[in-house]
């Protein structure tokens, strides 16, 4: 195989362009309006507070190693690296397209590019799961798509979750708070489905982040505050009990 990849270009292309389009969207607020704002619009059970999108940053400098790693010519001759082919700049382009939906409050075609965004980044997830890592597949391959893939998994559910409550759903007579608990039950099996399979200790992480913001967001709702927390803690433990068990494995 060459030591070359056709996509490393555009993959720096595809990158940069979603980092553009986020500043745009912080700075000119796209459609007259901020991401939060459209949020604050059809409140919910499951939206975090605040502070919990900030796991964006987090995840965009990783990207950026990411995106630096495959350029290198010991990253880009990573089988892995090249295994991933196009889908992340599939990833990029269903990012954009979710921002300029978001910002005009096309709701509900927002859920279908971010279930089209978390397919392609499953892809690339499961196209990165390769055994004995080195130490720069780990940190430049690895962790920026669990990180990645898991905010995603939470942003669909509670993107969904959204799109309901724009369009006043019924929730086929349950009360919000019972499908609010249900949301969260839904997210905690896929966090362990889809990390379980490769022993990632990470991905599972990503939804503690994010259930205990919404633990946090929703201070008056102590069922579903209560719910939160302890799915979290839940998950909190099923994430030591695969970084432990991984680690086993490979002594």
């Amino acid at each position: 195989m060459s030591r070359s990849h056709p996509y490393k270009w555009w993959n720096i292309l595809a990158f940069i362009a979603v980092i553009v389009v986020n500043i745009l969207a912080s700075t000119l607020s796209i459609g007259g309006r901020s991401t939060a704002a459209v949020s604050n619009m059809y409140p919910t059970l499951v939206i975090p507070t605040g502070y919990a999108f900030s796991i964006w940053s987090v995840i965009y400098l990783l990207l950026a190693c990411f995106v630096v790693y495959q350029a290198t010519p010991a990253g880009q001759a990573k089988t892995n690296v090249q295994s991933i082919g196009i889908f992340f700049i599939l990833s990029c382009l269903f990012n954009i397209i979710w921002i300029f939906l978001w910002q005009y409050v096309y709701v509900e075609l927002c859920v279908i590019v971010i279930i089209l965004y978390s397919l392609s980044l499953s892809v690339v997830y499961a196209r990165t799961r390769t055994p004995q890592p080195t130490r720069g597949e780990m940190w430049f391959v690895k962790l920026p798509f669990s990180l990645n893939l898991g905010w995603v998994s939470v942003a669909t559910i509670i993107n969904i979750a959204v799109a309901l409550n724009k369009n006043e759903w019924s929730g086929w007579g349950l009360s919000e708070l019972t499908w609010a608990i249900t949301i969260l039950l839904i997210g905690t099996a896929i966090a362990i489905l889809i990390s379980f399979p490769y022993r990632d200790s990470i991905y599972p992480l990503v939804f503690v982040w994010g259930y205990v913001a919404i633990a946090i967001g929703h201070p008056d709702h102590e069922k579903v505050r209560l719910a939160a927390l302890i799915l979290a803690a839940i998950i909190l433990v099923y994430a030591l009990w695969l970084f432990l068990a991984r680690n086993r494995d490979r002594d």
